[in-house]
């Protein structure tokens, strides 16, 4: 769980010291509800937009880390939860026990930790987030640049999925930006910005009082931020993440598995918020 506040790739690959297989299982499946590097920019600059408001020194900062330390203590319930409910269904089990032993200690041989920290590892990661990252950036700029009925495929697919992406508190543009950042969760800001300004490529911009001028304009509210920090939070791994749990399970099955969990978590979760925020408000 630690190793997913990195990254959640990452993560997976920690699940390796677990030695029993149901329990390994579970914590891959459970592991991306820790938000990781990727999802901490998006969750940060909704906090400072929608929530800090007029809060400035020191107690802005305290303000949103306690916002963002709650979001995250969110995801540790939700992994907890869930771990449960897995253990109670399609994991079920005789819990293991855990014992911690320390190995002899040798001198450390720098040169071979430097070569396998980074042939076993980072390269490993970075080489399968090429493999889906480059096809896809071709995806998002085709949608954004071909021009269908006087619209882009963009503004297209945004308002196909608007309806039901209502029922969960965003917008057409927020739900196709998420799809669209399978690749790299940093990405689905720079999406949002660029179908709401109508830009054929990719934009980012560094003054949160203009983004938030710009995401207010386009219809985000008080609950539109919040749900999309949930659906931040719980929505379907990145790609990266995926490939590593299909080559430490060696199974679609499971893969499948840690994908749809998380994602049925986010449907649900902000569909639930969603109609109890609106009914009270």
């Amino acid at each position: 769980m630690c190793m997913g506040f990195g990254c959640n790739a990452a993560g997976i690959i920690g699940c390796r010291i677990i030695d029993s297989p149901r329990e390994r299982l579970i914590a891959m499946i459970t592991n991306n509800f820790v938000p990781c590097n990727g999802r901490f920019p998006t969750m940060i600059a909704i906090i400072t937009m929608f929530f800090v408001g007029g809060a400035t020194g020191i107690f802005s900062s305290v303000l949103s880390a306690a916002i963002l330390s709650c979001v995250i203590i969110l995801g540790i319930v939700m992994t907890l939860v869930i771990s449960k409910l897995l253990s109670a269904t399609i994991l079920k089990g005789v819990p293991s026990s855990f014992t911690l032993e320390l190995p002899p200690y040798r001198r450390p041989q720098i040169g071979k930790v430097i070569v396998r920290s980074i042939f076993d590892r980072t390269l490993f990661v970075l080489g399968r987030a090429i493999v889906v990252a480059a096809p896809a950036g071709l995806v998002i700029w085709l949608l954004a640049n071909i021009t269908v009925g006087g619209g882009t495929l963009l503004a297209h697919c945004s308002g196909f999925l608007d309806p039901f992406a209502r029922l969960m508190g965003l917008d057409g543009v927020i739900l196709l930006a998420f799809i669209l950042g399978f690749p790299a969760n940093e990405i689905v800001v720079p999406i949002i910005i660029m179908a709401y300004m109508a830009e054929g490529s990719l934009l980012e911009i560094s003054d949160l009082s203009v983004l938030r001028e710009l995401l207010v304009a386009n219809g985000w509210t008080w609950i539109t931020a919040v749900s999309t920090m949930l659906f931040s939070l719980m929505h379907w791994p990145c790609s990266t993440t995926c490939l590593t749990i299909r080559k430490e399970t060696q199974s679609m099955k499971w893969t499948a598995v840690s994908w749809l969990v998380p994602t049925v978590t986010g449907f649900v979760v902000c569909f639930l918020f969603t109609s109890i925020a609106r009914a009270l408000t």
